[in-house]
């Protein structure tokens, strides 16, 4: 298949045109608008720095379905313990830098440059974007960042300082989104780390009809808070 290069329109070929690696575009911008347009069609930006944007939709899709979330028995220990504070949206910026500076299985290094940076948080202070963070004697230890779009959360990237930490901001991100009746999340690429949790593979076809199905339920933005 072809790759495609775009232009200043907010326009994406379709999904099912893309390479077998995946790639599907290069080129645009991360402008607001052209993200949203992206996610809502099964595409999202991955680059490292140095070299242009490229859009990607691969296939298999792995997704996880939040009544299907796996724990084990020592991370629901660790859970028990409470060793963890959890907080949501109250700290996106040092999230999302923090992701930036770890190395991640199917990631490469600097995929986090500073235009995705700059974007995200853009997104995040519009109300699309949110954070789950896990604090340790008030220094943050890890945390997770993503965007939420009808009942739909599209994951981005995770990290942590301290065994556990972010395994625990997983769970109560997936608890937190079974309360707000979310139907999916988008995992992107397949890591054993999210296969630990329950997410499985789907074929990209599938996966866009679920999207065009839980996006048409209205997107409720601003900022999460952790239940009572």
């Amino acid at each position: 298949m072809p790759v495609f290069y775009l232009s200043d329109q907010i326009v994406f070929p379709p999904p099912h045109f893309a390479e077998k690696s995946g790639l599907l575009a290069v080129g645009g911008d991360l402008s607001q608008k052209r993200l949203l347009a992206a996610y809502r069609k099964g595409i999202f930006p991955w680059y490292s720095k140095g070299d242009p944007i490229l859009w990607w939709s691969p296939n298999p899709r792995l997704v996880l379905y939040p009544e299907t979330l796996k724990i084990s028995k020592s991370l629901k220990k660790v859970i028990h313990k409470k060793q963890f504070h959890i907080t949501f949206d109250q700290a996106f910026h040092q999230v999302i830098q923090n992701c930036a500076e770890v190395r991640t299985e199917n990631r490469r290094e600097t995929w986090l440059v500073p235009e995705m940076i700059s974007a995200y948080l853009s997104l995040h202070k519009s109300g699309y974007a949110h954070s789950v963070e896990a604090w340790q004697d008030g220094e943050l230890a890890g945390g997770l960042y993503g965007l939420a779009l009808g009942k739909c959360f599209f994951g981005e990237s995770m990290f942590s300082k301290q065994s556990n930490a972010s395994k625990v901001a997983f769970f109560h991100l997936v608890n937190h989104l079974k309360a707000l009746d979310f139907q999916i999340i988008d995992c992107q690429v397949t890591t054993r780390h999210l296969l630990s949790f329950g997410a499985i593979e789907i074929q990209r076809a599938e996966f866009l009809k679920e999207l065009g199905k839980f996006l048409k339920a209205p997107t409720i933005k601003g900022p999460w808070k952790m239940a009572d």
